[in-house]
């Protein structure tokens, strides 16, 4: 990492210290009454030891500096224990504020983005990441001020007694800053190293654990073991670089108070043995002055010592900002088009709208959606479709279909504003990019391909999105969903407990329990992709029944590959290689010679060697039938 980028994490840090409010500033006070209240600790009992020992004074008249020293002593107990809970509770405060800016960030990103990692990352980003801010905000930021403040009110108390004890703690106290950032150069750059070791390992074996059955399956599992016993050696090799760089630094920052204060002790040895005579101001050497400045000179160097301490936690926090200040930060990066692009282009941009930025315009009860020139972009600025245009009436239905990458599911994200786009998608005559997001996801019904259910009851997955739901109305769109054939021989039925990923449930289980949590929404416009991919062909056509009643009067997109789904819907559109090749209803495109009737019959071809009955469902194409009159000719 070069300098000018660990200047701006440095500076990205600092900015975020307001968000630990009023505690940064209420632990810097408490610390500096903390060495107050040692200064004077300090003189006391040099004080004391001075009359008993040199002036024979009775121990009775030093009963009130006896008194007071305990009582000081209490008084710094309870002073730094009131820091530390203070400095917790600035650390806690950050970490809160950056931990809700991360998932808000990622919200608005959305599922697209968040799947370009594997789940580990993110997991080792919003937790690890962020823990180990907490010491740079509750313990470095704090010392840096201290550092400064208590060095400097031991100076104001020891030059007045011995000029020459104050000149040799102020010569070598910038020794050890100084060599703490020459320790400290390369502390960054190892623990950011060490996080990345981290999420790789991370992201690494939470993918192998998930995909278990299938390295099992081919044999992989000795080479995928040394796969992760390789990542996890880089991440120990890391660890313990940046343990080195901790230690080190502490050797170094012990070695020269250790210096300096025995220097000061030769310093008043000899002047006791009369060999020096200077320093005092033209006055013998007291021991109330020696005990004085020795009990003062460790605590002088002590902030000093604590700052390198924590100098780690800068070091460490600084590798941890990397990858939270690139996401947070992610959308002015990638997301805006430059003055010149702006210019050149044709069409307006919208890029992926955020509901802190629209304005509160909202859809009205049917849902009409107008497709213009629009090309969806990947987040590292690629096109993933288009340019495109098409219109979707209110209470029609179309199919989206095409080859694998077409960019089918891509159009579904942009059209929920899950991906940038340019061009112009149009609801209800309302562009989007100027849609309240929140009402508008609110208005859609989305059912993927990978369906995800949370740990609960089969009940509160049904009804997530809408709690209050009845048991009765709960098992109505169960039965709909035909998922109650597998529901009912369940003890507890409908409060049978789904597992963490679906584990208690089949595939096809959790597909049909999805879309009854997608019919219980009742939204204006379906968006489907692949919703039953995961099903027998029993299960299937119920699904189909039961979306077909659920959507007769709502608005749809379904990307599917089955095209026996198709004849009932009022247009579809063929994509391929990211572009709209061909369009209309299914009779129409089955006639002609095109994409759509390649891919058919290639569907009916694969088909009918698995099952017979498939031309009871499926009429012949025109084309077809013209190329069997001519083979029987």
């Amino acid at each position: 990492m070069d300098k000018s980028q660990e200047k701006l994490l440095l500076k990205w840090l600092k900015s975020h210290k307001k968000a630990s409010g009023h505690y940064l500033s209420l632990s810097v006070l408490l610390g500096v009454l903390t060495g107050g209240a040692l200064i004077i600790q300090a003189w006391l009992l040099a004080q004391c030891l001075h009359g008993l020992i040199i002036l024979n004074m009775p121990k009775s008249d030093f009963a009130f500096e006896f008194v007071a020293f305990i009582a000081i002593i209490v008084l710094r107990a309870l002073l730094a224990y009131a820091r530390e809970r203070v400095s917790f509770m600035a650390g806690l405060r950050l970490r809160q504020h950056i931990r809700e800016a991360v998932l808000n960030k990622l919200s608005t990103l959305g599922p697209v983005f968040i799947k370009g990692k594997p789940a580990g990352s993110w997991a080792t980003l919003v937790l690890e990441q962020v823990e180990d801010l907490h010491d740079f905000y509750a313990k470095y930021l704090p010392q840096m001020m201290l550092a400064g403040f208590i060095p400097l009110m031991i100076l104001v108390s020891v030059f007045p007694m011995n000029w020459a004890a104050g000149l040799v703690l102020a010569l070598t106290a910038p020794l050890i800053p100084l060599f703490m950032i020459l320790v400290g150069m390369g502390a960054a750059d190892a623990n950011r190293k060490n996080f990345t070791a981290l999420s790789r390992l991370s992201g690494h074996f939470m993918d192998r654990l998930k995909g278990l059955s299938t390295i099992k399956l081919f044999y992989r599992g000795e080479q995928e073991a040394k796969a992760i016993e390789k990542a996890s050696n880089e991440f120990r090799e890391r660890t313990m670089s940046v343990l080195r760089m901790a230690f080190l630094s502490s050797a170094v920052l012990e070695f020269f108070a250790a210096v300096s204060i025995a220097v000061l002790a030769v310093y008043f040895g000899f002047s006791y043995l009369g060999h020096l005579n200077f320093g005092n101001y033209g006055t013998p050497v007291t021991l109330l002055t020696g005990f004085f400045v020795l009990i003062l000179a460790p605590e002088f160097f002590q902030p000093l010592r604590d700052l390198g301490t924590h100098y780690h936690a800068k070091a460490q926090a600084i590798g941890a900002a990397e990858a939270l200040e690139a996401l947070l930060s992610y959308e002015e990066q990638t997301s805006s088009l430059d003055q010149e692009e702006k210019s050149n282009a044709a069409t307006t941009s919208h890029l992926t709208p955020d509901a802190s930025n629209t304005t509160s315009t909202v859809i009205n009860e049917f849902v009409d959606i107008k497709v213009e020139e629009l090309e969806v972009m990947s987040f590292d600025g690629q096109r993933l479709l288009g340019p495109i245009s098409f219109e979707l009436k209110a209470n029609e239905h179309i199919a989206i279909v095409g080859p694998s990458g077409a960019g089918k599911t891509s159009l579904l994200n942009a059209i929920m504003g899950f991906l940038p786009f340019r061009g112009d998608i149009f609801v209800n005559g309302i562009a989007l990019s100027s849609v309240d997001l929140t009402h508008w996801r609110k208005r859609l019904t989305w059912l993927g391909q990978e369906p995800q259910l949370f740990h609960g009851t089969i009940r509160d997955n049904v009804a997530f999105a809408n709690p209050d739901l009845t048991d009765t109305q709960v098992i109505a769109l169960l039965k709909a969903a035909s998922a109650m054939d597998f529901i009912t021989p369940l003890a507890l039925g409908i409060y049978h407990t789904v597992g963490e990923q679906s584990s208690s449930v089949s595939v096809g289980q959790a597909q049909r329990i999805a879309l009854a949590r997608a019919l219980a929404h009742n939204a204006d416009l379906y968006l489907l992709d692949e919703p039953t991919a995961s099903l027998d062909s029993h299960s299937e056509q119920s699904v189909v029944l039961g979306l077909s009643k659920a959507m007769s009067l709502k608005t749809s997109i379904m990307v599917t590959h089955r095209l026996e789904q198709l004849k009932e819907k009022d247009r579809i559109l063929v994509l391929d290689e990211g572009k709209l090749v061909q369009e209309g209803r299914f009779e129409e495109l089955a006639s002609c010679d095109g994409l759509f009737c390649h891919m058919l019959n290639e569907a009916m071809e694969s088909t009918l060697f698995f099952d017979p009955t498939f031309d009871e469902m499926f009429e012949k194409s025109p084309l077809e039938k013209n190329v069997s009159k001519e083979e029987d000719q």
